[in-house]
């Protein structure tokens, strides 16, 4: 999947690795996380695969930039990507999995757990509206801006995502805070 959506990022024009991991970073980190080793190796597969070419440009007083460009093979891979129908809601959560049997350990635990859980969404909420998206600024560089609606949605869903997320760790914390105060006997 990961390089489906280095494919599309590239499908919008060459760019380097940096490039890449830039607006990766601003953009599809809202629903897919990858770390920047996982893109440079992507990149590679790509490259293999013949969907992209790459370019070495050599820059004064800097390393040389490797630039890469999407081939009418790696298109073609991309709309195949597309257009294929296996796209449903996948249910399958190792959180969700962790969460069914935590009841084998103790309340303290769970909490502490679940305030873990509370922090990180928390942080990545932050991180979120700490660098926003500039849709209408890499809108304005595609021959067709339209799809910066595309971009909206998903910057969207994972807003709306990272909200829920966020509310149902506040539950499980209160039903184990009111669990444990009922358990004290008080």
């Amino acid at each position: 999947m990961l390089k489906h959506g280095i494919l599309g990022l590239l499908n919008y024009g060459s760019m380097s690795g940096y490039d890449i991991v830039r607006i990766f970073k601003q953009s599809l980190s809202y629903f897919w996380q990858a770390q920047t080793s996982q893109i440079y190796r992507e990149l590679q597969t790509i490259k293999k695969n013949g969907w992209a070419t790459d370019e070495t440009i050599p820059q004064d007083g800097k390393p040389d930039k490797k630039v890469f460009t999407i081939t009418e093979n790696g298109k073609a891979e991309l709309k195949r990507w597309l257009t294929e129908d296996s796209v449903e809601f996948e249910p399958r959560s190792p959180l969700m999995m962790k969460t069914f049997f935590r009841g084998e350990l103790d309340i303290d635990e769970n909490i502490d757990y679940f305030e873990k859980l509370q922090n990180d969404s928390y942080a990545f909420a932050y991180k979120m509206s700490s660098d926003p998206p500039n849709i209408e600024k890499y809108a304005g560089l595609l021959d067709d801006p339209m799809k910066a609606l595309y971009w909206k949605m998903t910057i969207e869903y994972g807003t709306m995502y990272s909200k829920m997320y966020r509310q149902w760790v506040e539950n499980c914390i209160k039903h184990l805070e009111e669990l444990k105060y009922e358990n004290s006997g008080d």
